[in-house]
């Protein structure tokens, strides 16, 4: 490649850099709101009262009136649905399921009676004693799995209980129930290598929706 070639080229080299870098600078990045995408697509904003939603939301949610039994697999309808049109879309959604709205309308509304027969019985003495059992006890509690469930096998096996005092604790005892030490781990225990072996029984917990699954001898 003579002299001239080589400045021609490199001259396009970095004219080309220049017109990247220019539309790198050029380039914009912006966020959607979902209620500016629903006004994008449906045409029109929503509008419900402030707290109202969160409401609603919660009854929905306790009621399950939006689940797939009620309303159909939502997910998998969007991918059956031929159109590319929000306004068809609810079209063809009601003629596949013409009652699905109003009963889950209802269920969702009945629990909202429910809330408001609760709401009237709320006082603040009633909300102090929800924020102390919040975050007292149920901070305590969620923290001390093994004191609750070595109280809870005990009574039901009509024995006494102790947890393990520190030196108890060095030989990989948790407490005791009856005369017998007992070791209390969570399930992913299982799976773990560690270089420490038990030699008690070792009681099992996993954590599920509401509390926690006790696995005792092991099952």
């Amino acid at each position: 490649m003579n002299s001239k070639r080589l400045i021609i080229f490199m001259v396009f080299i970095i004219l080309s850099v220049n017109t990247v870098s220019a539309a790198k600078l050029e380039y914009k990045t912006f966020n959607l709101k979902n209620i500016d995408m629903t006004e994008a697509i449906k045409g029109e904003r929503p509008d419900f009262p402030k707290y109202t939603t969160q409401l609603i939301n919660l009854a929905n949610r306790n009621s399950q009136a939006t689940r797939p039994r009620v309303v159909g697999q939502l997910s998998e309808l969007i991918q059956e649905y031929p159109g590319n049109d929000y306004h068809t879309w609810e079209a063809w959604y009601q003629k596949r399921h013409p009652k699905a709205l109003a009963k889950a309308s209802a269920k969702t509304w009945k629990m909202i009676q429910n809330l408001q027969t609760a709401i009237k019985q709320i006082d603040q003495a009633m909300v102090h004693r929800w924020v102390k059992d919040l975050v007292l006890t149920k901070t305590y509690v969620g923290l001390n799995f093994q004191e609750a469930i070595l109280k809870t096998i005990a009574a039901k096996t009509d024995q006494t209980w102790r947890l393990a005092n520190p030196k108890e604790e060095s030989c990989g005892i948790d407490g005791y129930i009856g005369k017998k030490p007992v070791s209390v781990k969570p399930v992913s225990y299982k799976s773990q290598v560690l270089p420490e072996k038990i030699g008690v029984q070792i009681i099992y917990y996993k954590k599920v929706r509401g509390g926690i699954r006790v696995y005792q001898n092991g099952r």
